[in-house]
């Protein structure tokens, strides 16, 4: 990984997939490149793959996102968020009713999963920010 500020050609944002939990969907890790924050999209599951994929890119983590409630995109975020104090942001909230049963979908997926209340509800025409991004929400 190099520093942003040393190559003028690094473009503002990067980003990583990584599949968890069995239904393989994807968790996405992005970040700023020019302050190296960032955030996680849809943290379902496999958290110990999803923090080292965040060690391995030398990212600090800002916030965790999520994009609605099923069990497989945001199953562990409560646990994740809780784990590292970090804010939770989304999805909207519209999504109550899927996160208030993320114990029992768990129970019957096979997939961890906790309730949890995110710090943000999101909107349409709300902005994200991670490091010196701003991220728009349709």
């Amino acid at each position: 990984m190099t520093d942003a500020s040393a190559n003028p050609a690094q473009p503002p944002l990067r980003a990583a997939i990584i599949p968890v939990t069995p239904l393989q969907q994807n968790c996405t890790l992005f970040w700023c490149t020019e302050t190296m924050k960032g955030a996680l999209v849809d943290p379902g599951g496999d958290l110990p793959k999803l923090k080292a994929a965040v060690a391995q890119a030398g990212v600090t983590l800002e916030k965790l996102l999520v994009t609605h409630g099923h069990i497989d995109h945001c199953g562990e975020t409560g646990t994740l968020a809780k784990e590292l104090g970090l804010p939770i942001e989304g999805p909207h909230e519209e999504d109550r009713f899927w996160i208030s049963r993320l114990d029992d979908d768990g129970r019957n997926y096979g997939i961890a999963g906790s309730v949890f209340e995110p710090d943000r509800w999101l909107k349409d025409g709300d902005t994200v920010t991670v490091g010196n991004l701003v991220l728009d929400v349709i």
